[in-house]
């Protein structure tokens, strides 16, 4: 089958790869994105089409800043198996219907569109893209360096004959099409079976036929995967990313912004692979949520990061994006919180959250640790304080490495360390608070032998077995010793233990016991403790290693992961040891292990241990490992010491710390009969340690109720670590005792120096003085271990009878100086339960049946000492005993009010954010409170309390009480319900009674909001604020109703209230409005009525304070809480938001670093800091949100245009709308929020324009009541919408353009709609001869207003690239030019203000070159087609010549505002723009493009073409003394026009004297100074000015200055354009600037250009450019040159200022015949303007060659030389040695008398004057070219004798000597006449005027000329003969031979003055004696001047003997030398190259 085009383009991505096989093939990747546009091969089997690339890199080297890369676009064919076609896109029609846009069965129908005009589907199937046009550039083929997966595809069939070539193209994001493409996916069928295509037709396609342009693929807008709808994410990264990668990648890279790029690629990464974590959907629902709110944030900073907007995406709602469809006001709470913050706000003391931390030991290292153990706890520390453990401890026993490893892997090795509290991890609440972890390192180590061998007793045990071995209990003595919390010892001791190696025996690794696998069936343990083994002889203890801590306060953050490793540090013994090695040491572990010298090492053993850590946030950590089985799979929990709140749940945990035993060397045990026994010298007590055991007073054992860590297993018996004498242990352990036991235990713990027997033992009891022993230090004595006090009676030990604790001066700690050296222990006790209490006040409170009365009132008023946390532990009975008591004593004021305080009290510690004691009480009355008769109890106790409130001793407890009203009230309300369960079974019914009296207390409520007493405002300020909470306890009592009824009385009471009470009214309205307290229909819609009464007098119309601020806030929570309720005020909200904003927009608060989160519901509002400043209003941004929200409402309903502040109030809406449009609410960077206001505003205005269509338009007798201001205002803030930038969306890459899409569709569309309607609605109906020549059913009428105001608006509109908008707006422009030549017939006011706003948008939004903008000119003379059919209509003519215009300005605006050329071109084309301006009388703009246009240059350096800039504009004012009006672009006062005037001559004349234009500035002077002499008479002024210009004089008498210099351009070839092609233009250089740097100047001008010779171009394809040097033209009659004694500079500078002819040498006679036959062929240029020009250019208009004649040539060449001489000679004066040589060849070839090319030979060209005694004989009259020679001769000897005088230094004595008499013997007559006081010339007369002769010996023949470049030599002369400087000649060379005398005939010269065409002399080597010059090329090393070693004059008597001769024999200088033939006289053609 041949290749067909499909009638579709069809969509497909690659799922096989393809690599390519031949050049035509187009390779593929899986997951390519594939536009088809052709099938072919036999069965159909090949697809040809477009492969959609993301945009190379490389490509954003050469691209403009801040431009987005375009995709690459490649095409090729490729097997239709290897691609799925997903769907086929429908090109939009004409009418905007999509055509064929179904693929897989049905789909929906798509809306009708206009434009790029969507309409929104709620089917997901809809989807849309842009097309765009491909630019022609080549990138190059895919497949070249493409190296892909050969994956298995399918086999592909048989390649089509007929191929077709692979291009690849750009995508150009300028071009894009107003047509839209809809796709549609059918979702009953699968993708994967798409429907067959048909090509459009079977017969094959003419191959000779022109081959049809292809179709262009299209970028999308809003495309999505399968996964959109339920993980929208999942196409927003990836829309991010690739946004990011062809955006903003680049810029970061061409800017070196490495560390951002560092951060871009690090967040990419992260996004990535949480976008592949969605696609998996392995993830549990929690960890969803945070991967989703993780991903949001992501993205957010990633955009702030990068480009500064911010797109809302809702976490919550799986990270969709939020659209128009979703609520304004959550929209807005999200975006100012996403725009400010870097995560979302958490705020601290959150009574719901606690917070946990799983820990997981992921590595340590273990060198040679024998049986090593890890106890990991949590430990809190307060600023001051040491560490403090804060949970239980987690114990694990360290397995062999391997084992670890995969032990490790199974979480074996990590716990949930939970409930801890925002105080414990230290929030900012409390910032000194640290959180630590801390890990305590144990091992077996031998036993320390003592140094004195004792023996040792065995164990016994006496007949009751008080004391046991542990090896009677199931732990048997194979298991080491392990413990929960273990301090930590010196492993320097150890000796052999770190030495040993990994092959110890096996049998030193403990095995596990068989019954410590499980304890309460899921608990895993640890080995038991127990006496230490013997093993091969070596017998081992636990001891304490080392020990480690860091802080982990960071990890609680937004659910924060990560590792650390903590080191393990040891006590050692010298400090040395320990400094090299502390640099990362925790002054904290001197807290947890004591060192005795006080220096730390990290322990060789074990150096650190790697955790992994992760926090959670949740109420509850069983719930917690519910909701995460993922990851808290089969963790174990390590509870926290304390109760982190209230509990919930049954405890009774005790908690001892072993700390250390006091045995100094002289301590004494204690004993019964003996007093004290000293411990016995023998024990070196080097191996401590203390067995503990928990016993009843019968003697008996409690079982396994030890638990040394949270995974340890219960023991009997526990044994500490090993510790030395003054060590201590510090381990904690845990007590689960019965509850019933507990009363009845006690603590029996033995001490003995391992491996010996117990020399003491201790004991301790749980309960004292009917209550558990108080928590804190208690110091139990030792006693002797013996017989007696190991004894037992019937089981009950005899320690029982003996004192067990130590008391002094300080409590239970002992005090030494009372007891002496007493053996003591030191223990931590604390309790942990929800069955016992500390206090006896509670106590005998909770036995209050056991009390007398009088007893009980005590414990009542005692009751406020009793501390919360015993009340939170027992607050069940506490409650139970309070209302038993009151029950009890009912009827009893003093009882009631008493255990009403006690119960305030109680419910007091609800608030106390500890405990989070609230659920509880709620759940207790409502499920456990049974106490119906205590409701008359506590309702006259309450009314008792609120009968004076104001009684100072009553105003604490009432405010106490009002704190806790909601759970008093609740107590009441609970009693009643049970009350009226008993009533029910009596029959009684007090119901009424009830009623009334709760009704009191409401009242009591609103009395005391009335009274005005000072000392109440903090009563009710708390009435006010737990209100809201009140009410809804009233429900089970009260119906709906009533309670509305008590709520409105109450907020009436409070209409007085005044400052901070107004707010907190409104905060309690607000909480009033929620639909958890209202929620019937009827009662809904009065409480929103009310709402609109009571909050009016707070908001609307104010001076602006911080607290009306306040609220109006408040104002906007609460209506946004009833904005889209059906009975809400939309019309009275609507205008209090107006007015409210209004006010607030004046004051411009000042912007802080803080953020008030939006729409607060409380008050104080909560707020964040922020990082800096906040650029927005929070009032503002609510109150426009508020806007946005009611404009869903039909608020306009309401309005009435009868109402006289209702125009107000539109004019003040509009005002608002243009306000939030424009970003003063809020940034606009906002980016989700400003697109959706767009959007609201839009539907606002379509209200409004609904109530103005009715109220607004009077019939057309009444045409003078017509709003125009309003409606002026209505059409500006409409067009000023549908125009916004944030709209065009064509312009915006792909993540920006998806959020402008989703979120407010096609406003502009809709916008365009609205427009229309608008305007024609404003219109009179046409009549039926004006529809047919206009096609416009309105017109005229009241649209006439607004022309020409609204002209410029609505041309914006027409250049927009929306079809419906532009159509619409091309329909208003030629409404409007209809209109005005109606009127006026005349269409000039029209074309005014287009040309206006033309220049202004280019101006503004920098547009460039673009078919569309000249779009809407071709649609408006459609519009006007039935004109062009009338002939000779005069209105058609007057718009086709607008049109013309137009279309002439759009031309030169996009040239001037195009990105793509240089600077030169756009001056250039500013020129011809601001040449039309003026043309056009737009006097503002040219003035504004005058100085842009001075600017510019004066950036570029070119002061002087700056300020010729600023005389245009200083050329449209008179020197009279009128006013003219002020400027603002430039900022120009009012003032006269004088002062304008001079104002822009001084501006310029600075430029000018920058630019040393001398010529320019003294014009202006001298302007300046003709007004204040003869015009103004300002003397002042006038003296400055002449000072100012003979300041300029003199800088040109002193020739600081250079003239610049010029080179002649012409154009050729076709590829210029017709305003260059063909044309000549001399062109400025700088004074320096070489021919080589011009050129390469033009080529940078001119980049496609080739520079190329003269006469070798002819008008062919491209571009070419001829560059010649030119020098300015001097007029040889200027009066100038008849003055002598003028400067050379001021010469130069009167005959070379303002140029405007050109010349440049073309051809030159110079025969031997001599000067008078001699002539120059100069080729003159004449141009348009004279220079300095603007452009630094000049077009030549004429071209004329002029020949000079010997007079003129030898004036021109005299003058040249004396130019010459006097720019050596001012390098030399600047102090310059270097052009000495130079000078003196020039000297010489002046001065010396036979040189031919000396100037004096052109004193034959004057009249022989008389010689002396000659009477006859007449002075001759000179013509003036005569005397300009003869004045010239003179100024030439003049500047050789002032050459001469700088010849001062020794060695130039004898130069100057010889140089001296040549130029007297020269210039004889020139010096006499010079100085005719001086002696005469040794000459006679007659020889004055007579001919040199030279040499006798020197020939007259000349070189010939230079040609080519090549320096060419006389055939008589070899060629490297060269003659000597005569600068290293002195008087010596007069003594040489006459061979030795130097050649002086030709011409040297220096760097010159530039001559009247620009030549200048050459070096000597350069054509001397040359007779005829063929071509003369230009040297650009000199800046001025040109050859001339060929322009000596030649005389008859060249080669005779002269007088000369004569003189120079009698010194013995001459030479012999042959006649030579004499040249015949030659004239050759010049190239027209100036001579340099």
């Amino acid at each position: 089958m041949p290749w067909r085009p499909l009638p579709r383009i069809a969509f497909a991505v690659a799922k096989y790869p393809f690599p390519a096989s031949s050049p035509a093939d187009l390779p593929l990747e899986i997951g390519d994105e594939l536009y088809i546009i052709e099938q072919g091969a036999q069965d159909g089997s090949w697809f040809r089409g477009y492969l959609v690339a993301p945009p190379s890199l490389l490509a954003g080297l050469t691209s403009v800043k801040g431009q987005t890369l375009e995709a690459r676009v490649f095409s090729g064919i490729f097997p239709r198996c290897c691609v799925e076609v997903r769907e086929v896109l429908g090109d939009a029609g004409v009418d905007g219907n999509a055509q064929g846009s179904q693929t897989n069965g049905d789909s929906p129908t798509p809306d009708q569109i206009n434009g790029d005009a969507f309409r929104r589907s709620s089917s997901s199937a809809h989807r849309s893209s842009i097309r765009r046009k491909i630019s022609s550039s080549s990138v190059g083929p895919k497949g070249t360096a493409m190296n892909r997966d050969n994956s298995k595809a399918p086999a592909a069939t048989k390649r089509p004959a007929r191929t077709s070539s692979r291009a690849s193209n750009h995508v150009n994001g300028q071009g894009l099409s107003r047509k839209l493409s809809h796709r549609s996916i059918a979702s009953s069928q699968p993708r994967s079976s798409p429907r067959p295509f048909t090509p459009t037709s079977d017969g094959p396609r003419d191959p000779n036929a022109k081959r049809p342009q292809a179709p262009v693929p299209m970028l999308k807008i809003g495309d999505e995967t399968p996964t959109s709808s339920s993980e929208p994410l999942v196409d927003e990264v990836a829309s991010c990313l690739r946004e990011w990668h062809s955006k903003n990648l680049h810029e970061l890279l061409l800017n070196r912004r490495y560390s951002v790029l560092e951060k871009v690629s690090d967040l990419v990464n992260r996004l990535d692979l949480a976008r592949r974590q969605l696609l998996h959907n392995v993830l549990t629902a929690q960890e969803l949520a945070a991967l989703r709110e993780e991903i949001v944030w992501n993205l957010v900073g990633g955009n702030k990061m990068l480009s500064k907007e911010v797109i809302i995406r809702d976490p919550k709602q799986h990270g969709r994006l939020l659209t128009g469809e979703d609520s304004a006001i959550e929209l807005t709470k999200l975006q100012s919180t996403m725009s400010l913050l870097d995560r979302p706000p958490v705020f601290q003391h959150d009574p719901i959250n606690l917070y946990h931390l799983i820990v997981d030991v992921k590595a340590f290292t273990n060198n040679g640790l024998i049986a090593p153990t890890l106890s990991i706890y949590l430990s809190s520390r307060s600023p001051g304080e040491s560490p403090k453990a804060l949970t239980e401890s987690f114990v694990i026993d360290l397995p062999t490495q391997e084992d670890f490893e995969q032990s490790a892997s199974l979480g074996r090795f990590r716990t949930l360390f939970t409930d801890l509290t925002s105080n414990d991890i230290g929030d900012a609440s409390r910032p000194g608070q640290d959180l630590c972890i801390v890990i305590k390192v144990q091992a077996n180590q031998p036993l320390q032998r003592p140094s004195i061998a004792s023996p040792l007793k065995p164990n016994y045990i006496d007949e009751n077995g008080s004391v046991s071995r542990s090896t009677t209990s199931n732990h048997s003595s194979k298991n080491p010793a392990k413990g929960g919390r273990q301090s930590t010892m010196w492993a320097q001791k150890l000796g052999s233990v770190r030495t040993r190696t990994q092959h110890e025996p096996k049998n030193l690794q403990r095995p596990p016991t068989g019954d410590s696998s499980m304890v309460n069936g899921n608990r895993p343990t640890t080995q038991d403790s127990s006496r230490p083994m013997t093993q091969q002889g070596t017998q081992y203890v636990k001891r304490n290693v080392g020990v480690g801590i860091a802080s982990i306060k960071q990890v609680f953050g937004h659910d924060t992961a990560g590792d650390g490793h903590i080191a393990i540090w040891t006590p050692t013994e010298t400090s040395s040891e320990s400094q090299s090695s502390m640099e990362d040491f925790d002054e904290l572990v001197r807290d947890l292990v004591t060192s005795r010298s006080g220096a730390y090492v990290k322990s060789k053993a074990i150096d650190h241990v790697r955790l992994g850590f992760q926090s959670f946030a949740s109420p509850d950590a069983h719930d917690l490992i519910l909701k995460t089985p993922t990851l808290l799979q089969n963790v174990l929990p390590t509870p926290k010491i304390d109760f982190p709140g209230a509990p919930t749940k049954p405890r009774s945990d005790i908690y001892v710390t072993i700390s250390e035993a006091f045995l100094p060397r002289q301590a004494l045990l204690s004993h019964p009969q003996r007093g004290t026994v000293q411990i016995s010298s023998s024990l070196e007590l080097k191996n401590v340690q203390l067995t503990l055991e928990v016993r009843k007073k019968s003697g008996e054992r409690v079982e396994r109720c030890i638990f040394p860590g949270s995974n340890s297993p219960g023991q009997t018996a526990w044994r500490t670590s090993a510790v030395e004498r003054g060590e201590g242990w510090n381990q904690m352990i845990k007590l689960a005792i019965p509850t019933a036991d507990v009363p009845d235990a006690h603590l029996i713990m033995s001490i003995a120096d391992a491996p010996g027997f117990p020399f003491a033992l201790s004991w301790m009891p749980l309960w004292a003085d009917e209550a558990f022993v108080k928590n804190g230090t208690h110091a139990p004595l030792l006693y002797l271990y013996d017989k007696m006090t190991s004894s037992s009676e019937k089981g009950r030990g005899a320690y029982l009878a003996f004192p067990w604790d130590s008391r002094g001066r300080y409590g239970n700690i002992k005090d030494e100086t009372l007891t002496g050296p007493v053996a003591t222990l030191k223990i931590q006790t604390e309790l942990c339960s929800t069955h016992f209490s500390q206090d006896t006040i509670l106590l005998g409170i909770l036995r209050w049946k056991d009390q007398r009365g009088d007893q009980i009132l005590d414990l009542l008023k005692r009751f406020a000492f009793v501390p919360e946390i015993e009340i939170v532990k027992l607050v069940s009975d506490v409650f139970d005993a309070l209302f038993g008591i009151l029950v009890e004593n009912a009827g009893k004021d003093e009882f009631e009010d008493s255990i009403f305080n006690a119960l305030v009290i109680v419910l007091g510690i609800v608030h106390d954010r500890r405990f989070n004691l609230g659920p509880f009480v709620d759940a207790y009355a409502e499920t456990r409170f049974d106490h119906p008769f205590a409701t008359p109890c506590l309702i006259r106790s309450y009314l008792r309390l609120l009968a004076n409130p104001a009684d100072p001793n009553k105003s604490r407890r009432v405010r106490a009480t009002f704190k806790v009203g909601r759970q008093v009230l609740k107590f009441i309300v609970c009693a009643r319900k049970r009350q009226e369960m008993k009533e029910a079974g009596i029959g009684a019914n007090t119901q009424s009674t009830f009623k009334r009296d709760l009704k009191a207390i409401f009242y009591a409520f609103q009395t005391l909001m009335k009274d005005a007493t000072p000392i109440l405002i903090g009563s009710k300020t708390l009435v006010v604020q737990h209100m809201h909470t009140w009410l809804p306890e009233l429900k089970g009592v009260f119906s709906e109703e009533e309670i509305l009824d008590i709520a409105t009385k109450f907020v009436e009471s409070c209409s007085e209230v005044h400052s901070k009470l107004i707010l907190y009214k409104l905060v309690l309205i607000l909480n009033l409005t929620n639909e958890d307290l209202f929620s019937q229909g009827d009662i809904r819609q009065k409480i929103c009525s009310l709402t609109s009464t009571w909050i009016e007098p707070y908001w609307g119309f104010n001076s602006d304070s911080n607290q009306w601020r306040e609220q109006v806030r408040l104002c906007c929570s609460i209506v946004s809480k009833q904005a889209n309720e059906s009975p809400v005020d939309g019309f009275g909200y609507f205008k209090k938001a107006i007015h409210s904003y209004r006010s607030l927009l004046v004051s411009n608060e000042k912007k802080g670093d803080t953020l008030s989160l939006l729409f607060p519901t409380t008050y104080p509002f909560p707020s964040k800091s922020l990082s800096y400043p906040a650029e927005f209003d929070e009032a503002l941004t609510e109150l426009a949100g508020l806007l946005a929200t009611l404009s869903r409402t039909p608020f306009g309903e309401h309005m009435d245009m009868s109402r006289p502040d209702c125009t107000d109030l539109l004019h003040d809406g509009l005002d608002v709308i243009i306000s939030v449009l424009s970003g003063a609410a809020f940034p606009k960077s906002w980016l989700s929020l400003y697109i959706l206001h767009h959007r609201s505003s839009l539907q606002i205005l379509e209200t409004l324009f609904d109530f103005m269509i009715s109220e607004c338009i009077p019939s057309p007798d009444d045409a003078g009541d017509f709003y125009t201001e309003l409606w002026n205002k209505y059409f500006l803030t409409l067009l000023t919408l549908v125009r916004g930038d944030v709209l065009a969306l064509e312009t915006f890459p792909e993540q920006k353009r998806r959020a402008v899409w989703k979120i407010a569709g096609d406003v502009r569309e809709q916008g365009a709609v609205l427009l229309k309607r608008s305007w024609e609605a404003i219109g009179w109906e046409a009549t039926l001869d004006e529809q047919t020549r206009y096609g416009l059913s309105r017109l005229g009428g009241f649209q006439v207003q607004y022309v020409p105001s609204l002209v410029a608006p609505i041309l914006e509109l027409c250049l927009s690239v929306h079809e419906g908008l532009r159509n619409v707006a091309v329909r208003i422009l030629q409404a409007m030019i209809v209109s005005e030549w109606i009127l006026n017939e005349d269409l000039s006011v029209i074309q005014a203000e287009m040309v206006d706003c033309l220049e202004m948008l280019f101006q503004s939004k920098n547009m460039g070159e673009s078919l569309v903008q000249k779009m809407f000119v071709n649609e408006l003379l459609d519009l006007f087609e039935p004109l062009a059919r009338i002939p000779g209509d005069p209105m058609w003519q007057a718009i086709k010549e607008m049109i013309a215009t137009i279309d002439e300005l759009l031309e030169l605006l996009a040239a001037v505002h195009s990105p793509d050329i240089t600077e030169a071109l756009r001056i250039l084309n500013t020129l011809q723009l601001m040449n039309f301006l003026k043309d056009m009388q737009k006097v503002d703009i040219f003035i504004r493009y005058v100085h842009q246009l001075a600017e510019v240059q004066a950036k570029l350096n070119n002061k002087t073409e700056a300020g010729l800039a600023l005389r245009l504009h200083a050329d449209q004012y008179t020197w009279e003394s009128t006013n003219v009006r002020p400027l603002t672009d430039p900022i120009y006062p009012e003032q006269s026009s004088f002062e304008r005037k001079e104002q822009l001559y001084f501006e310029m004349i600075n430029y000018l004297e920058e630019g040393e234009a001398w010529d320019s500035a003294l014009t202006n002077y001298r302007e300046l100074a003709n007004q204040y002499e003869h015009t103004h008479y300002d003397f002042a002024k006038l003296a400055r000015t002449q000072r100012s210009m003979a300041k300029i004089h003199e800088t040109i008498a002193r020739g600081h200055w250079q003239l610049p210099r010029y080179f002649r351009v012409t154009y050729h070839g076709l590829g210029f354009p017709s305003s260059l092609r063909g044309k000549e233009f001399i062109y400025e250089g700088e004074p320096s600037e070489r021919q080589s740097a011009f050129t390469d100047r033009m080529r940078q001008l001119h980049p496609s250009a080739q520079i190329v010779p003269k006469d070798e171009v002819e008008d062919l394809e491209g571009q070419y450019l001829q560059i010649t040097p030119v020098s300015p033209y001097r007029d040889l009659e200027h009066p100038i040159y008849q003055q002598p004694k003028v400067a050379q500079s001021t010469r130069d500078f009167v005959t070379a200022s303002k140029p405007y002819r050109f010349a440049v040498t073309s051809k030159r006679h110079s025969p031997s015949s001599g000067v008078h036959n001699q002539w120059v062929e100069k080729t003159l240029y004449t141009t348009k303007e004279s220079f300095p020009t603007i452009l630094r250019r000049s077009e030549v208009v004429a071209v004329h060659v002029v020949r000079l004649s010997p007079l003129q040539t030898a004036v021109e060449r005299t003058t040249r030389k004396t130019s010459e001489l006097s720019a050596i000679e001012r390098k030399i004066t600047n102090g310059d040695e270097s052009p000495f040589p130079t000078l003196t060849d020039t000297i010489m070839s002046s001065a010396d008398p036979s040189s031919a090319a000396s100037v004096a030979q052109y004193r034959q060209l004057l009249p022989i004057t008389p010689e002396e005694g000659d009477e006859d004989g007449d002075e001759p009259v000179l013509s003036p070219l005569q005397n300009a020679l003869h004045i010239a001769l003179l100024e030439h000897v003049s500047m050789l004798k002032h050459c001469l005088s700088q010849y001062v230094r020794p060695d130039h004595v004898h130069t100057r000597a010889f140089l001296t008499d040549n130029l007297n013997e020269t210039f004889g007559h020139e010096l006499a006449f010079l100085a005719p006081n001086s002696a005469p010339a040794p000459d006679p007369p007659s020889f004055l005027y007579s001919p040199p002769q030279p040499f006798a010996g020197f020939s007259t023949s000349t070189t010939p000329a230079l040609t080519n470049n090549v320096s060419p030599t006389s055939p008589q002369q070899p060629p490297d003969a060269r003659p000597s400087p005569l600068s290293r000649l002195s008087l010596n060379f007069l003594k040489t031979s006459p061979q030795g005398v130097p050649k002086t005939n030709g011409s040297a010269s220096g760097p010159s003055a530039p001559s009247d065409d620009g030549s200048s002399s050459v070096n000597l080597s350069q054509g001397r004696n040359n007779s005829i010059h063929n071509s003369a090329t230009a040297d650009t090393t000199a800046p001025h001047g040109e050859s001339e070693g060929s322009e000596r004059p030649m005389t008859p008597h060249s080669g005779k003997s002269g007088r000369l001769k004569k003189r120079l024999s009698s010194l013995g200088i001459g030479r012999n030398t042959s006649a030579r033939e004499k040249p015949k006289p030659k004239v050759d053609g010049m190239s027209g190259v100036a001579e340099e």
